[in-house]
């Protein structure tokens, strides 16, 4: 297997793996990764991996420097990504050995890549949900920890999703809509009202926040009407909840939004839910994604009373030396 680095000739080559595999995300594609580039200060490596003259797979990572010290992140940090990682064609056809050996060669030629031709120091890896194997990455040295999502399969249809629901959603639901809150389909204008509310919460909590403003309008002007929606939710003439939800390979997502409503006695985000999930259906998605990291298990209660199924996905680290090997344990 060769490595080499994509152009912008590549883009439509790459996305056209991206959008034909069940591991390739909306997350994956060129422009996506492009903006994400520019919003992060990290220099985009899109690394497609060759045998021969077949593509064996594509891998993005972003490279950033902390002084001399090279570092490598799929996904990068403050981009709102979970997961990033490779995309393998036809992965699933392939027959249990061959699945190991082909992941197992592909990593090895990209940690060639980083560690010897880019001299990185540290990598962080972390895959997309139905990539249930991460020997591969153990094999290849790196520390792997598992970590879920939740997805909602919505081939059972909306009448059968809604009796699956926790009997209290439902019941919230109904009241919110009693009290007269409508869902309807936001615009920029809303999408920076999701962005200033969120930010709030997160100052209010003492956490630090970065600026989004520029990252959010850019993948609204590249994405919206083609795989980004934006629901928000409305009493009274003011806003009270919503989110913003990519779309793409059959899948929609809960990514960002959802700020926390003051009104008493009402769900406006449970709501937004709902109205997510009929319009997938209505539109022909085999899932609803409620994005999850499954670091705090306060947001389990407000994600699992959707009745969703549990799909992993994994974080792998390696660093090139013992020094960084300590490093890594003592901050965990």
């Amino acid at each position: 297997m060769t490595v080499i680095e994509g152009t912008g000739e590549h883009g439509g080559l790459w996305d056209e793996l991206v959008t034909s595999s069940p591991h390739g995300t909306i997350f994956h594609t060129w422009d996506w990764l492009k903006i994400t580039e520019r919003q992060t200060h990290c220099k985009l490596h899109p690394l497609l991996i060759y045998n021969k003259e077949n593509l064996s797979a594509i891998y993005p990572v972003f490279i950033r420097k902390v002084g001399p010290i090279r570092i490598a992140f799929s996904p990068p940090p403050k981009a709102y990504l979970l997961y990033l990682g490779p995309v393998i064609p036809d992965y699933e056809q392939m027959k249990q050995d061959k699945k190991e050996s082909v992941f197992i060669q592909i990593q090895k030629e990209v940690d060639n890549f980083l560690f010897s031709d880019l001299k990185c120091k540290y990598v962080r890896i972390r895959t997309s949900p139905g990539i249930i194997d991460a020997r591969p990455l153990r094999w290849s040295g790196y520390s792997v920890e598992p970590l879920y999502t939740y997805r909602l399969d919505l081939s059972r249809g909306p009448t059968a999703i809604w009796n699956s629901f926790d009997r209290k959603l439902r019941g919230d639901i109904n009241r919110t809509e009693r009290e007269g809150v409508v869902v309807q389909e936001g615009d920029e204008k809303d999408l920076l009202f999701l962005q200033r509310s969120l930010s709030k919460r997160f100052e209010d909590q003492k956490f630090q926040t970065s600026d989004y403003q520029d990252y959010l309008g850019d993948l609204y002007n590249r994405f919206h009407n083609k795989n980004l929606k934006i629901f928000i939710a409305w009493h009274k003439g003011e806003r009270v909840g919503g989110m913003i939800s990519p779309y793409g390979n059959n899948i929609l997502y809960l990514w960002t939004g959802i700020p926390k409503c003051a009104l008493k006695g009402i769900s406006p985000n449970d709501l937004v839910q709902w109205e997510a999930i009929k319009w997938a259906c209505e539109n022909g998605f085999r899932y609803y994604e409620l994005m999850d990291a499954g670091y705090d298990p306060r947001l389990r209660n407000f994600k699992s009373k959707y009745n969703p199924d549990l799909w992993i996905w994994y974080t792998a680290t390696r660093t090139s030396s013992q020094f960084f090997r300590i490093l890594s344990l003592l901050h965990g």
